[in-house]
């Protein structure tokens, strides 16, 4: 497998004294599906801003991010060029980002906008291919029958699946899902974690979502890469997953984490890593 996104030494302050990130080290193989877990507070959602080019790390240091061979930031620096690397990220947030007065085919044809001239994408005139392709997109999601209503009128779980749809226009190589499943029901959540499995699987696009719940994490990802108070503390197998090891790795904020459904014990042979801040490890880097 070859790598699409690495990450170097990422730290970040805040101005209120917090430190989000501590040398995050981190590098992730094309076509995987991996889930990101912590307690809240823990650093996740920082990360994934960081990745795709929303916030700068701390400056002054050698910090790098790189998706496909490309600079997202450097330095603390957001590259020049970050509009061209964005074009290949698609973002899935929390609270969807949609615009709530517009039909959800607009809000899905907004994953194209990058490949239209501007004036094109202001007065919102979009060819009957693109048209199209929106109308795929929304049906691979399971609700191309909403097209026309607004977004507002959509359920949550609803909103989510056209937020994934319009990462599917946008032709996006790495799809990173900030807690997508947070504010849905049970069903809901099941929808959206396995269409974004399905994308993962059948687009060969490679999915980063992070998550609180462990059970969830352990059933959709093979791999899953555990922060705690900003650094990398895990980064191994779901299935190495166990209470203890997650009550060693957070104590009392384990159970934040943990499901009944979680195993037992790690299956035998498993390839664990349980890191410390001055010696992380890449399991992408250990299984290529």
């Amino acid at each position: 497998m070859t790598g699409v996104l690495r990450i170097h030494q990422l730290n970040k302050n805040f101005a209120n004294g917090r430190h989000a990130l501590r040398d995050v080290n981190l590098a992730v193989n094309r076509g995987e599906m991996v889930a990101l877990i912590g307690a809240s507070g823990s650093g996740k959602s920082t990360l994934l801003r960081h990745v795709a080019g929303l916030v700068a790390a701390d400056g002054g240091t050698d910090s790098l991010i790189e998706i496909d061979g490309c600079c997202v930031q450097k330095g603390g620096r957001i590259h020049r060029d970050i509009r061209k690397v964005r074009s290949q990220v698609g973002f899935v947030f929390q609270q969807f980002n949609l615009v709530a007065r517009l039909p959800v085919l607009v809000n899905v044809l907004v994953g194209s906008l990058h490949r239209m001239p501007w004036w094109r994408s202001w007065l919102r005139m979009f060819t009957a291919q693109e048209r199209a392709l929106a109308l795929e997109a929304l049906g691979r999601v399971g609700i191309a029958d909403c097209h026309a209503q607004r977004a507002s009128t959509l359920s949550g779980g609803q909103q989510q699946r056209a937020a994934i749809a319009r990462t599917l226009v946008q032709g996006a190589k790495v799809v990173l899902a900030d807690e997508p499943i947070a504010s849905l029901d049970p069903e809901s959540s099941r929808k959206v974690m396995e269409i974004l499995a399905r994308i993962n699987r059948e687009d060969g696009c490679t999915v980063i979502v992070s998550l609180h719940q462990v059970d969830i994490a352990m059933k959709y990802c093979p791999r899953v890469v555990a922060l705690n108070q900003g650094q990398v503390v895990f980064d191994g197998p779901s299935s190495a997953l166990t209470p203890a090891l997650l009550r060693d790795l957070y104590g009392v904020q384990a159970d934040e984490l943990l499901r009944p459904a979680a195993p037992a014990s790690a299956p035998e042979g498993a390839n664990v890593h349980v890191l410390n801040p001055a010696a992380p490890v890449s399991w992408a880097a250990q299984a290529a």
